[in-house]
């Protein structure tokens, strides 16, 4: 293990190769630097690192080949283990301010600021003033004391509690007028629906009425907290409940597209090989292969879901 290190200088200040001291969330480094023009970082990382533009500009490359383009006010996250690459404008380059933790709350946390896989870039939802000052205290504790290990925990909760606190406010500035709900609560709301009804051909529309919300507002909740349209979730639903259907019972594919809310046996059939990659008739012959296949497309996030 490397030896903690404290670098203060015109352009870059840092803290960083913290020791581990807990298992819920350690704070591993944390800086601000202003970068020189077309400075490029290309390293992956074993803790997560939130990096806050504050001024300037700059790009963000991914593992899957998304590139953002990135200025003040906005945030980007770097998982572990992620290859990435990231640099400074030419013209005008950023100055940023960065956080590394790791810890088995990083996740709960993360969720809560608003990241996802599908959303490692963010508009920030704090002040640069609000970043810079949580960061500065944690800079400022950097004698290795255990009073001021306290304090650059502290500093580092102060900092989460602020992205989380103004990300729900924004959203609940997003969700219907008088609605006191969070998007998680629309999600279950509506999962559950499905669950009950989806054998009756029900519609997203549908869906909503009943929740009581806009159509909008039920695909940015789902959007939200799993990563897709509650339109795809609900026939991804419907071939699941099929797919157990035709390996687990006699029915004709007509009476299985019936059952999953089909009234067209052809639309149903599009729709399951859209999703399997095979057609009805095929999956149901090749049972022990079509059941290892169904059973790779979830995670076991989606199976609570789905089951």
């Amino acid at each position: 293990m490397r030896n903690v290190k404290y670098t203060d200088s015109v352009t870059f200040r840092c803290l960083e190769h913290l020791k581990e001291t807990s298992l819920d969330i350690n704070l591993i480094h944390a800086g601000r630097e202003k970068c020189r023009p077309s400075h490029i970082c290309a390293k992956a990382r074993d803790e997560y690192i939130i990096h806050f533009i504050l001024s300037g500009k700059g790009f963000y490359s991914t593992a899957n080949g998304n590139i953002y383009t990135l200025s003040a006010g906005q945030m980007f996250l770097i998982q572990p283990g992620e290859p990435v690459t990231y640099g400074s404008d030419a013209t005008d380059p950023w100055h940023y301010a960065w956080i590394g933790f790791s810890g088995i709350r990083s996740d709960a946390i993360l969720k809560q600021c608003g990241f996802s896989p599908k959303n490692p870039v963010l508009p920030s939802p704090v002040q640069p003033e609000d970043v810079t000052d949580c960061i500065d205290q944690i800079l400022d504790c950097k004698s290795l004391t255990f009073v001021n290990e306290l304090r650059r925990e502290a500093w580092m909760l102060m900092l989460f509690s602020r992205l989380v606190d103004s990300h729900n406010k924004l959203t609940r500035q997003r969700a219907p007028q008088g609605s006191s709900y969070s998007a998680r609560v629309y999600v279950e709301l509506a999962i559950e629906h499905i669950k009950c009804f989806y054998k009756d051909g029900i519609h997203v529309c549908d869906i909503a009425d009943h929740i009581g919300i806009s159509r909008a507002y039920l695909n940015y909740a789902f959007q939200k907290e799993l990563g897709m349209s509650i339109q795809k979730f609900l026939i991804d639903f419907r071939m699941h409940k099929a797919a157990s259907l035709l390996v687990g019972t006699a029915d004709t594919v007509k009476e299985i597209s019936m059952a999953v809310g089909y009234e067209d046996q052809l639309t149903f059939s599009k729709a399951f090989k859209k999703k399997f990659g095979v057609s009805p008739k095929y999956y149901r012959e090749h049972k022990s292969t079509a059941i290892h296949y169904t059973e790779k497309q979830l995670t076991d996030n989606e199976e609570d879901f789905y089951y």
